[in-house]
């Protein structure tokens, strides 16, 4: 992505209040963001385990569209970030490339919920993702991560289309990189989350 600048969080200790904590993966194919998105909205230093991309994954890991990546997700980024006094959200960033796959159904024991990020240019990445979250009932809420390079502009209403997402699955733009924007997402999942908690409510 371009040179854009995120908004520093600042590094708060758990508040007191803090009364409900939330499990939150974000999944995505090799390169699409979830290393940043997770890193701008936290507020501890965000644990990650990127290492840095050698020889040995030519041929294995798909970079066309990712050119200037370097670094890579090897097992999981972990973040948190307070959403008000009481609710606290636990963020999981999931590693893109196939061969890590086998590392997901473990990070989605105990999740709540999931971000699915989408990048335009490789939309076919997606759909591993949107298949075991719907394969273990999680709900999610996909977020259109906007690179600067992306000449597509492909509409909200296109991307739900080609992804062939349901009405009721939320989908929305966000820049990783920017703090208020990624926190924009999560909120959009935490609503999704009570409005699918509520309607369970009512079902007789």
């Amino acid at each position: 992505m371009g040179s854009a600048t995120s908004e520093l969080p600042s590094r708060t200790p758990l508040s007191d209040t803090a009364e409900t904590g939330l499990k939150i993966v974000v999944v995505g194919g090799f390169g699409v963001g979830k290393t940043t998105l997770v890193r701008s909205v936290s507020e501890i230093r965000p644990l990650n385990t990127e290492e840095v991309m050698t020889q040995a994954g030519i041929g294995v890991d798909e970079t066309s569209d990712v050119a200037a990546k370097t670094t890579t997700t090897v097992a999981f980024d972990f973040g948190r970030i307070s959403l008000n006094e009481r609710v606290v959200l636990y963020l999981f960033g999931a590693p893109g490339q196939e061969r890590f796959w086998f590392l997901w159904d473990r990070l989605f024991s105990g999740t709540l919920g999931a971000v699915v990020l989408v990048d335009t240019r490789r939309m076919d990445d997606s759909w591993y993702a949107i298949d075991r979250l719907e394969h273990h009932g999680t709900p999610f809420v996909v977020a259109v991560n906007r690179f600067d390079d992306d000449g597509s502009a492909h509409s909200l209403e296109e991307i739900r289309q080609a992804l062939a997402l349901p009405e009721h699955v939320p989908l929305i733009d966000c820049d990783a990189r920017v703090r208020s924007s990624g926190k924009d997402v999560l909120i959009t999942l935490v609503d999704h989350l009570y409005t699918l908690a509520m309607a369970q409510e009512m079902t007789p």
